[in-house]
């Protein structure tokens, strides 16, 4: 097996500083818009639910507003359940799996649960279809006090209030091709550290919490998902992207120790979703699908629980 190339950017075994942060940044270019495919499906949710701004990132020339939605039928007594999306923005998935949740299956929960979506976390991102942001900092690894991602940051002010009662916490990620051809690489590179290659999943799995595991209820989102798209096995060590296979489809990492945007309120039940929309047995629709089916299991499961 030949050696990876190095990565283009920075020296071998040297952390990047200030001079290649700036020239990755500026090779990064915007490849689709927010305001075009996201912004617009959010106004057309204010007819159903309350849309609200909760904040902004000014990364000059762009700038981009935050927006949270919830149903209007709040009430304290029911359970408070959370979903999150474009974390990594790169992640398509993530984004309109939120997105089509609300249009097409959020009204049957009316009356049973107070919903609060983030559909898009991270607008720079899905717009340059990269996983960090424009300081080269993954915001799905702060969600920690000081965080230094404005994304999480501002995600993180918003949930302080609700924090203690959320129930349920389900983000939505993808797991690509690209992890291995661009993304960790550049992780490598940034961190001076050696790229070790991976092996990319073919098919959905979830991450639950190794510090408190919920399997019967990441279990009944696999039940539900594997009816719209396949599982992803587990490789020929037993694990998926490196981390044992719990169950099918599912692996553990320590979600608030890690700083992942599942762990960031005190949930009892939290998953992330990991979809592979480059399988060549997945369709762009059944990714967004399968991202639906998980958030509608995930809930389902909580409202027969509590």
């Amino acid at each position: 097996m030949s050696e990876p190339l190095p990565y283009p950017i920075g020296t071998p075994g040297v952390r990047w500083g200030a001079a290649e942060i700036a020239q990755w940044r500026a090779g990064q270019s915007r490849q689709r818009r927010y305001d075009v495919d996201v912004l617009p499906r959010i106004d057309a949710l204010c007819a159903q639910y309350d849309v609200m701004q909760y904040g902004q990132l000014d990364y000059a020339p762009d700038v981009y507003p935050l927006f949270a939605i919830r149903n209007r039928a709040w009430d304290e007594a029911l359970p408070t359940v959370l979903v999150t999306g474009g974390v990594h923005g790169y992640e398509t998935s993530g984004v309109h799996g939120a997105l089509q949740f609300l249009e097409q299956a959020a009204g049957a929960y009316a009356g049973r649960a107070n919903l609060l979506v983030l559909p898009c976390v991270s607008p720079w991102g899905y717009e340059r279809i990269h996983r960090w942001n424009p300081q080269a900092v993954d915001p799905n690894r702060s969600f920690r006090a000081d965080s230094p991602a404005p994304e999480a940051a501002a995600v993180m002010a918003l949930l302080a209030p609700l924090r203690e009662r959320v129930v349920m916490h389900i983000d939505l990620h993808e797991t690509t091709d690209t992890d291995e051809t661009e993304f960790r690489p550049a992780l490598a590179a940034r961190d001076g550290i050696d790229y070790q290659p991976g092996e990319i999943p073919d098919g959905f799995y979830l991450v639950d919490d190794s510090d408190a595991p919920q399997p019967a209820f990441q279990q009944a989102i696999i039940a539900a998902v594997e009816q719209v798209t396949h599982i992803a096995p587990a490789d020929a060590r037993g694990e998926i992207i490196g981390s044992p296979a719990v169950a099918d489809g599912v692996i553990e990492y320590p979600l608030q120790r890690l700083g992942l945007c599942a762990g960031v309120t005190a949930a009892r039940y939290r998953t992330t979703t990991e979809v592979y929309p480059d399988s060549p047995r997945a369709t762009p629709a059944q990714c967004n699908a399968a991202q639906v089916a998980a958030v509608c299991a995930a809930i389902d499961y909580v409202l027969a629980a509590t």
